[in-house]
């Protein structure tokens, strides 16, 4: 096995995992649904980030036959009872629309003060190997951040130039793509993922 899939049409998001896979020198060439013929919808019925990067891992693995990556992400705002969080993507409605997501958010938030306005940004990872759902390799990640009243920056997708991140001074997406990676959720995540990916590989490929 020297291919993994990441289960996700972003293809930006596998470019990301396969620069990740390629300076720890662990090349494996990294596909996407996008590559398939026809893979199937997952319907992300879970109610925790979790459960919903399981349902996709285990979904493609099952499809495909090949090792699979998958990841959910969201945001948690705490005034809003940690809402959007896994409907992050779907927060004003099933069709994924970044600028009416953010428009909803700040709706939401409409009139409540700067020190009120804090959120976490979360990634978790699921790496599946098929037949093996048992030996799921799990990571995750999360940064804490602040929701602006406007957005900042022109960078990047989905929240980021709502989210303010104190210590850099700078919303994610006034960042640079490596700026981001080193500090974000979903960086943190993939880190953690990669320092356990070797021996976990080598052990999936010797219990075949």
């Amino acid at each position: 096995m020297d291919t993994l899939l990441f289960a996700t049409s972003n293809k930006n998001k596998a470019k990301e995992v396969q620069e990740a896979l390629a300076k720890a020198n662990f090349p494996l060439h990294v596909i996407t649904n996008q590559d398939l013929d026809n893979p199937p919808e997952v319907v992300e019925t879970g109610t925790t980030f979790l459960a919903n990067a399981k349902l996709k891992a285990h979904k493609l693995a099952e499809f495909s036959n090949l090792p699979t990556l998958a990841d959910d992400s969201g945001l948690s705002v705490d005034k809003l009872n940690g809402a959007p969080g896994v409907f992050s993507a779907r927060f004003s409605g099933e069709d994924h629309n970044d600028a009416r997501n953010n428009a909803k958010l700040l709706a939401e938030l409409g009139g409540v003060p700067k020190n009120e306005r804090s959120a976490t940004f979360h990634t978790t990872m699921v790496l599946s190997w098929p037949g093996k759902f048992e030996d799921d390799l799990i990571a995750q990640g999360e940064i804490k951040g602040e929701i602006l009243t406007s957005p900042q920056g022109k960078g990047t997708f989905g929240y980021d130039p709502l989210f303010f991140v104190p210590e850099k001074g700078k919303t994610f997406a006034e960042m640079t793509t490596d700026e981001k990676n080193a500090i974000s959720h979903r960086g943190q995540a993939l880190r953690k993922l990669l320092q356990e990916l070797p021996d976990w590989w080598k052990k999936m490929e010797n219990s075949k």
